[in-house]
């Protein structure tokens, strides 16, 4: 089977999660090199005859990161190493989200995630979410907040409104460490909030359904933090309460 084509696909995914990337993009290949430039970081990938692969990028910064992959032995999945900080990060935001943060760190260097920023200050909990967890948390995008009614984020985050919003922000945040591997259709989820949230997952991806019969689609799964992981969705989710 030749797996040149799987690891340089899986490359340029790891590099290239979140699709805002598209609107500054430039991408020169070959057969063994790719180049791309987006958002501010250069990434190169380079592909071995056996299967290995680099990826190395650097942005207008001067912030580095390089990660290698390796087939395993079934030659079908890749054992995903790399050197930044303390390992290998996801791009989410315009940012590399990497484990050696915490989830709050991660979430403020992302431009997709401004709003539920402001809300975790406004709530009060960026010492908990900053503490040693480990945590789940189903993150919405500043997208997801649009989807709101008009006003209702800026409701949300006034001072006499803060029971309503923790309330909210809880219920996007399950005890322990879940990634997606390990989400079962069907499987029930209790959040921090004390209410449950429900996995649908199918062929098509993951999904999440709330109290009341929301939907949200897990759009970059298993964002790796050292005290939890983060899955971005694409809606807010909401409790029955």
């Amino acid at each position: 089977m030749n797996i040149k084509p799987f690891f340089a696909t899986l490359a340029l995914t790891v590099a290239f999660t979140a699709p805002a990337f598209a609107q500054d993009m430039k991408t020169k290949s070959d057969d063994e090199k790719t180049k791309t430039k987006a958002d501010g970081m250069m990434t190169k990938t380079k592909m071995a005859d056996d299967g290995k692969m680099k990826v190395k990028g650097k942005s207008d910064k001067g912030d580095k990161m390089k990660a290698k992959t390796k087939p395993r032995k079934d030659d079908k999945k890749a054992d995903m190493k790399g050197d930044m900080g303390m390992g290998a990060g996801v791009m989410v935001g315009g940012a590399m989200m990497t484990p050696d943060k915490d989830i709050v760190d991660n979430a403020v260097g992302s431009a997709d995630h401004t709003t539920l920023v402001a809300a975790v200050k406004a709530a009060g909990l960026v010492e908990t979410l900053k503490s040693a967890g480990p945590f789940t948390v189903f993150a919405p995008s500043n997208s997801a907040f649009d989807k709101l009614p008009a006003g209702t984020v800026n409701s949300l985050v006034t001072p006499e409104m803060k029971p309503t919003l923790t309330k909210i922000l809880t219920y996007h945040v399950v005890p322990g460490s879940v990634t997606a591997a390990n989400l079962t259709d069907g499987q029930v989820l209790t959040t921090v909030q004390g209410e449950t949230l429900t996995v649908i997952k199918n062929s098509n991806g993951v999904m999440i359904k709330d109290a009341k019969g929301g939907m949200a689609t897990v759009t970059i799964a298993d964002v790796i933090s050292k005290n939890g992981v983060t899955h971005v969705i694409d809606t807010v989710l909401m409790p029955a309460q």
